[in-house]
């Protein structure tokens, strides 16, 4: 069994964080056993190579190593390419075919993003993992494959299955063995590191000069969350050694390529380190939470009003109404919102309207001035067509004096259909 040191050297892995060491240690020690191993990171920071370890350290390793981009393949021709298809299985099926778990029989298959997959397809690999049985598609007839498996997503697998998109029992399948593998934001003394990795690389690429970063640019670098991981890295360097004339790299010259400001911070689940989605799945979901509260405070409100309109002008307030008040109705609140619900009449003879006084627990007294109170809501708009239609006759015949030509061309219609129209809405004068 090789030792973490030359795996390191033979897979060209950079750096000494002790997850790092410790993710790759447990792929050494699970390899000589067929066992399926389920690798959990973020986008980038390198998953690819767990697989690859596990393979060459296997008893497989003389045979195939198949890559399966699970994201990247359409749902419709997903359980083709897995499990192969018989001719005639579907248009466009003009021959017998081969899927990946048949060409891969006695070696291992690494399913990328797995938490990917359709739900019907999650059938078939949880057959294929308990049984080692698969069906061509458009095919009865059952074949055995010895494959191994080893599967990777940067997907909250736990929130996956609540949400009803990833199969539990083919969860637990997958993860008999997991593989954390660290982001990089974590691994702040390897940055370094994989920056000079990456400049000699580039460097004998390009046939350039390498690139050297200043004391400022590094601490720059590992204060800089990363949100593309390793992959981000590696591209950066590589933009820069093309671009840079000048080979000596300051803080300065790398906020131009990643500002600081741009460093916006990553929501991270800490729950069995599976996936970087948060409480919220989408922008969408946070918009839903605050039209809600939104709602709420209107429904309070109109519910204080009610009882202002039933108590007016006695001032017998509850200390609750008053902080509901002072809450929606603020200073700001009635900047940002000049239209709002309430509004507060010191005259009924008059069409001034004040915004509402910010009302504190001894200050009764303004609640005496108040005469009356009223709540104007928006009438809905009407989205007849008809209606609408005949509105808009009537405004082009009014604007262009009855004149039924021109009337006609304004609303781009012919004269005959709006003499039909004008007969139709009875608006004949």
């Amino acid at each position: 069994m090789a030792d973490l040191q030359s795996i390191k050297a033979r897979f060209g892995i950079i750096g000494n964080f002790p997850a790092l060491n410790r993710a790759l240690e447990k792929s050494i020690q699970v390899a000589p056993t067929d066992i399926s191993v389920l690798v959990i990171g973020e986008s980038g920071v390198g998953k690819e190579f767990i697989p690859k370890i596990i393979h060459s350290e296997s008893r497989r390793k003389h045979q195939p190593y198949i890559v399966v981009n699970c994201g990247a393949i359409p749902e419709g021709t997903i359980d083709s390419e897995l499990f192969g298809h018989e001719k005639g299985a579907f248009t466009g099926a003009t021959s017998t075919r081969k899927g990946y778990f048949e060409v891969a029989d006695g070696g291992t298959i690494f399913l990328d993003e797995v938490g990917e997959l359709p739900l019907q397809t999650q059938v078939r690999l949880l057959r294929v993992l308990e049984s080692g049985e698969f069906m061509k598609v458009g095919s009865s007839q059952v074949q055995k494959t010895n494959v191994r498996i080893v599967a990777a997503t940067n997907v909250n697998m736990m929130k996956a299955i609540t949400d009803g998109r990833f199969r539990e029992d083919l969860y637990y399948r997958l993860n008999t063995v997991q593989i954390d593998m660290p982001a990089l934001r974590e691994r702040k003394g390897d940055i370094h590191l994989l920056f000079r990795k990456f400049a000699i690389d580039f460097a004998e690429k390009y046939r350039m000069p390498e690139l050297n970063l200043t004391d400022d640019a590094v601490s720059y670098l590992e204060n800089y969350s990363f949100p593309g991981n390793v992959r981000q890295l590696r591209n950066l360097v590589e933009q820069m050694t093309v671009v840079e004339q000048n080979r000596e790299i300051n803080s300065v010259k790398l906020a131009e390529y990643i500002p600081m400001n741009a460093n916006l911070p990553a929501v991270v689940n800490k729950n069995n380190g599976a996936g970087t989605s948060g409480d919220f799945g989408s922008e969408r979901e946070i918009m839903y939470k605050i039209l809600f509260d939104m709602r709420n405070d209107l429904n309070d409100l109109k519910s204080l009003t009610s009882e202002l309109i039933k108590n007016r002008g006695n001032g017998d307030l509850s200390s609750h109404e008053k902080n509901l008040i002072n809450r929606i109705y603020t200073p700001e609140t009635q900047t940002a919102n000049p239209n709002s619900l309430l509004y507060f009449e010191n005259n009924k003879n008059h069409n001034e309207v004040h915004h509402p006084t910010i009302i504190s627990e001894t200050d009764d007294h303004h609640f005496n001035d108040v005469e009356d109170i009223e709540i104007e809501e928006a009438k809905p708009e009407s989205l007849s067509l008809q209606n609408n239609e005949k509105d808009l006759i009537v405004k082009a015949l009014e604007k262009h004096k009855g004149r039924r030509n021109r009337a006609a061309d304004e609303l781009g219609i012919s004269q005959r259909t709006l003499y039909r129209k004008i007969k139709q809405y009875n608006l004949e004068e």
